[in-house]
């Protein structure tokens, strides 16, 4: 019983459980098991996240499906969201955007602000329900206001545009300042270009390295394709490294 109380604590102590991943995956793993069948939610959320990436345990989909949704009828928001995740993309299951907005909706009306954004982005498109551009900016909004970095920097694109609400360049450049602080590589992006245009170039440079290292590989693609058309030559000769990034990223991917 010590044994495992010791793994218990493991499991629900985040940066504790963080360090153990890095350590000893396998170990990490088990530790999350046996927390998870002992009826833990958190660890089965996080079971249902580990198998989804198989950290530590061999990679399984359908079980990681099968996890989420046990967390989530236990009150977990973060699984529901991921239930929404896996329904999305068709990870375990035939993807389905219409399930995948109920998963959704149902964490996002709790307060989950992960939940919101992915609820915004089917809105905004149409994806699996009628089209809700003004919907959606709602939701970015409210997510916004509880520290999302990635839902601040699509509310700063609406400000920006003025799309669907006033134009307001000020509150715009705002939001893409904390979206790039708080880590989102595309709101890193567009922090530099607002930066640039008011002829900060060096200062962009800074946010643009650091949207480089943190970016995916469909961002660093098209990003590396705007940075050729800019028009500060800085930009321009930075284009070839989001590329070379990409490029090794893809290859990572194929491995």
């Amino acid at each position: 019983m010590a044994d495992f109380r010791l793994r218990r604590e493991e499991v629900l102590d985040g940066e504790r459980f963080k360090s153990m991943l890095d350590e000893s995956p396998a170990r990490a793993a088990q530790a999350v098991l046996i927390a998870a069948r002992q009826g833990e939610v958190e660890a089965q959320a996080l079971l249902g996240q580990i198998l989804l990436d198989g950290q530590g345990i061999a990679q399984d989909q359908p079980l990681a499906l099968r996890w989420f949704e046990i967390a989530a009828r236990n009150g977990h928001l973060m699984a529901r969201n991921m239930l929404g995740r896996c329904h999305e993309h068709g990870w375990g299951c035939v993807a389905d955007a219409s399930v995948a907005a109920r998963h959704y909706r149902v964490a996002a009306e709790a307060g989950l602000d992960w939940a919101m954004y992915n609820y915004a982005n089917l809105l905004a498109t149409g994806r699996g329900m009628i089209q809700d551009p003004q919907q959606a900016l709602s939701l970015y909004r409210l997510a916004a206001d509880l520290g999302h970095a990635k839902s601040m920097n699509l509310l700063g694109r609406y400000l920006e545009d003025g799309r669907f609400c006033p134009a307001d360049p000020a509150a715009a450049f705002e939001w893409y300042r904390r979206s790039a602080e708080g880590g989102d590589f595309r709101g890193q992006f567009s922090y530099a270009a607002v930066l640039a245009s008011d002829g900060k170039i060096q200062e962009s440079l800074v946010w643009l390295h650091k949207a480089l290292t943190a970016g995916n590989l469909n961002f660093l693609r098209v990003s590396g394709e705007a940075l050729l058309h800019a028009p500060y030559p800085e930009f321009r000769a930075l284009a070839p490294s989001f590329q070379q990034r990409a490029v090794q990223l893809q290859s990572r991917a194929r491995v």
